[in-house]
């Protein structure tokens, strides 16, 4: 049996195996990079081996420096989580020319799934459905614009070696195609050190149904039914549930008997995920077989109640499955959202930072996987999911209402994130009919807008009041005074001065009645109604109603920051703010750095002219691309930074001089 088990990842996964190995009483392993030393993995462990440097090549993605650490360790068998060396089928057979047992499936079937065009016609040779394509091995540029006449568009450009959304494109046109090409393969190139892609029909309506697969080494296999991705955002996972709505019983043993049937035909060790794109006649398709634990396993968990990661480790050990397909059933609804440090109204730009707030709530039927608590930093280095949030009920409607109730109670200050979005589009009216497909987002665009949130007045305000109430709070040992919900001790005019966004204002509240306040911002007045409700002793919360809206915010102060905190929206605002005009500078401009990252590709050259749209420099961070593209029509005068330079948040990148007719 496995006695000491190395988690050759980080984060959250990390910390979720650890949970499953302290209830099987084995010993494990955390490794670690440079920017993680501090993170909950390292020190949850029973031991913890340094790997070197922040960058994955040079710690994470280093195959010699993990078997090294469990060398070190004295580990008998390495997990690998997912992402990472977790599909790499070198990573399998060092661990096996080692001696250690890997927790996964064999070298073979990882190489094999892990080429999408050899999968495809597996698959294809296999009776699994797949979609029309082009997949041939080596072809260049010039034989994959033709091909793609022949598919037709839309098509989706996928690289071979791909995985996680990573040199993926939708192209609609032959206009889009070489650009588009260029892209998809300079990621693929710079995700997996391998640029090879190939063509598949897209289906615009199609959603994203995939099933959880086990196999042993004894001959058996089952699925554990089937769960829906189809909430994503550049081909990556945003919402995932099980079971998929409108996935009736007929339907559902199809999806299950035809992954069942892939894993079998490649004599499939463990867990796996085999992806299908389900068109609205029910017919699916196969897109690709995942050969390690997904992120969403924990719906999966929580419907039937099995523990995937000793499941794993089960099969590791060389014993049978624990259960066989007649003895799987499932209840209920599950939901998970990925929590991430991004901005989505800036293209899901990725963001880091210290952590300054981090509090995850308590709920019931509530479930929190997460790597991170306050104070930690969240790198640039990485992915940039902070959290899984995952949810039971006992249908789909209590499921997502209790998802809702959860994210609104999470706090989080320090970086941008996508919270406040996550809630809008569990609230939108598609998403609770359960009108689903992969382009759930580019259909329903207005969930990207920041409408209906509250404006600066609004802001000002509620930071104020709930400034006061914290204030109150902590004054004095007088009894009476700590008394959060007791107003008659607490003044009837307070003023303070807040700072948004390198904005100032003074803001000046006077009682006007019971609950009732006229508040002054900088030169507007309102008067509005104000009712604290009692908390604990870091955060305070109070419901503001104005003419617009009716909402609850809560709030807590972190040396001279208060972060505050709305219907899953975040803002930071400074205390007393010594405000200097101007402290911006370049970061609103239009060729700012968006992110702390490297810059890939100068698709230009100094002096040129660009047109408005013109690609003019690519960056990527976190393993995601963003190209800057002119907002006019001009000549680019230089570019101070060649491909490979690493350059921080709003560092200038081009000089660019706007025509006269456009400036």
């Amino acid at each position: 049996m496995i006695q000491r088990l190395l988690i050759a990842n980080r984060g959250e996964i990390a910390c979720r195996i650890m949970r499953t190995c302290a209830r099987l009483g084995i010993e494990t392993v955390a490794v670690y990079s440079d920017a993680d030393s501090d993170l909950p993995h390292v020190r949850m462990a029973d031991h913890a081996v340094h790997l070197g440097p922040a960058p994955a090549r040079d710690s994470y993605l280093d195959i010699s420096k993990i078997m090294a650490a469990a060398r070190q360790s004295g580990a008998d068998a390495i997990h690998p989580g997912y992402g990472f060396l977790s599909e790499n089928p070198h990573f399998a057979e060092a661990c096996e020319a080692a001696g250690i047992t890997f927790v996964g499936p064999q070298a073979d079937a990882i190489r094999l799934m892990g080429d999408k065009a050899a999968a495809r016609q597996h698959m294809a040779r296999h009776k699994v459905p797949v979609l029309p394509g082009f997949d041939e091995e080596g072809a260049d540029d010039a034989a994959l614009k033709h091909a793609a006449t022949e598919v037709g568009f839309p098509l989706l450009i996928k690289a071979v070696a791909g995985g996680g959304g990573k040199g993926m494109r939708v192209v609609n046109n032959a206009q889009g195609f070489e650009e588009a090409l260029q892209a998809a393969r300079r990621e693929a190139r710079n995700a997996f050190g391998d640029d090879r892609v190939l063509l598949e029909r897209y289906l615009p309506r199609a959603r994203h149904v995939e099933v959880q697969v086990f196999a042993d080494t004894h001959g058996n296999a089952v699925h554990l039914f089937e769960r829906d991705c189809s909430v994503q955002r550049r081909h990556q996972k945003v919402i995932e549930e099980a079971p998929a709505p409108g996935v009736d019983p007929t339907l559902r043993e199809r999806l299950g008997e035809a992954a069942v049937r892939a894993a079998q035909s490649i004599q499939y060790r463990g867990a796996g995920t085999v992806e299908f794109l389900l068109a609205p006649d029910g017919e699916f398709f196969f897109m690709e077989m995942n050969t390690r634990l997904q992120v969403e396993h924990p719906v999966t968990e929580l419907i039937t109640g099995e523990d995937l990661v000793a499941w794993q480790l089960t099969v590791a050990d060389g014993k049978p499955l624990p259960k066989a397909q007649s003895a799987l059933q499932f209840r209920g609804h599950a939901m998970e959202v990925r929590l991430y440090a991004e901005d989505p109204a800036q293209q899901f730009m990725p963001s880091s930072g210290l952590l300054e707030v981090c509090h995850w709530p308590t709920l019931p039927g509530l479930r929190i996987d997460t790597g991170f608590v306050e104070g930690n930093r969240v790198s640039d280095h990485y992915d940039p999911m902070l959290a899984k949030v995952i949810v039971f009920g006992e249908d789909r409607e209590q499921a997502r209402r209790q998802l809702q109730r959860s994210l609104c109670a999470v706090h989080l200050g320090g970086v941008r994130h996508n919270t406040g979005f996550l809630v809008k589009v569990l609230n939108h009216p598609a998403f609770i009919a359960a009108d689903l497909s992969t382009r759930f987002l580019e259909e329903h665009d207005e969930l990207l807008t920041s409408t209906h949130l509250p404006d600066r007045v609004t802001l000002f305000s509620a930071a104020a009041l709930l400034w006061r109430d914290l204030l109150s709070d902590h004054a004095g040992q007088d009894p009476w005074q700590r008394l959060s919900g007791w107003q008659g001790l607490l003044p009837a005019r307070f003023h303070t001065r807040l700072a948004l966004d390198d904005e100032a204002d003074s803001v000046m509240l006077e009682a006007s009645g019971e609950n009732s306040w006229q508040v002054r911002v900088g030169e507007t007045v309102r008067t509005l109604r104000w009712r604290s409700a009692p908390e604990g002793t870091v955060f305070r919360r109070g419901r503001l109603h104005t003419e617009e809206a009716d909402r609850e915010f809560s709030a807590c102060v972190v040396g001279r920051h208060l972060h505050l905190f709305a219907d899953g929206y975040s803002w930071c605002l400074t205390l007393d703010p010594a405000f200097e005009s101007g402290a911006a500078g370049q970061r609103g401009a239009p060729f700012a750095a968006p992110m702390s990252g490297t810059v890939v590709a100068l698709h230009v050259k100094p002096d040129s002219r660009v047109a408005a749209g013109d690609p003019v420099i690519t960056m990527e961070a976190m393993k995601m691309e963003h190209t800057l593209r002119a907002p006019v029509a001009g000549k680019v005068t230089a570019l101070p930074f060649a491909a490979g330079d690493t350059v921080s948040e709003g560092t200038l990148l081009v000089t660019f001089d706007p025509d006269e007719t456009e400036a």
